[in-house]
């Protein structure tokens, strides 16, 4: 058992099989050692596990649940591509979306819920560059959406 996989076990997560992309494109894009992984939501079987809009009828502490999940749902696509969750080398860019009012100002504060996953996880190698993003609507009605740039070794 891998080292991250070891970590995931001991904080009582269980990675979900990979979600196949719901149009024309790919889930993971390589170049060179970095992987481009496509937006993730919490989605289970191609379905919202959680809908609405921060600000609207979502507090922070359920945005901050549903990026979690939706880090989640990368770690999932990142293990299936690479097998082994050791090969991971650096979270390097996260960039998250989430679905809010216009007067809704704590964007940073929900996707601190994919931020601390990836930390909790992969320890210092999951330290990133990250950009928080505020938008009136997301794909399903979904309130949060991640996505991200890893650097991997072979």
């Amino acid at each position: 058992m891998s080292m991250i996989e070891k970590r995931l076990a001991e904080l009582g997560i269980v990675l979900t099989d990979k979600h196949p992309p719901m149009a024309n494109y790919v889930s993971v894009q390589r170049a060179g050692n970095l992987l481009f992984l496509s937006g993730a939501g919490p989605l289970k079987d191609g379905k919202a596990t959680v809908t609405g809009r921060l600000g609207e009828n979502l507090t922070i502490e359920q945005g901050y649940a549903a990026a979690r999940e939706a880090a989640l749902q990368l770690i999932a696509t990142l293990k299936h591509e690479l097998g082994d969750l050791d090969r991971v080398e650096q979270i390097v860019k996260l960039l998250g979306f989430v679905s809010s009012t216009n007067d809704f100002y704590a964007q940073p504060a929900v996707i601190n819920g994919a931020s601390d996953l990836l930390v909790e996880v992969f320890g210092d190698k999951g330290r990133h560059a990250r950009s928080a993003v505020g938008t009136n609507v997301l794909p399903f009605q979904v309130p949060v959406e991640v996505e991200a740039i890893v650097k991997v070794r072979d």
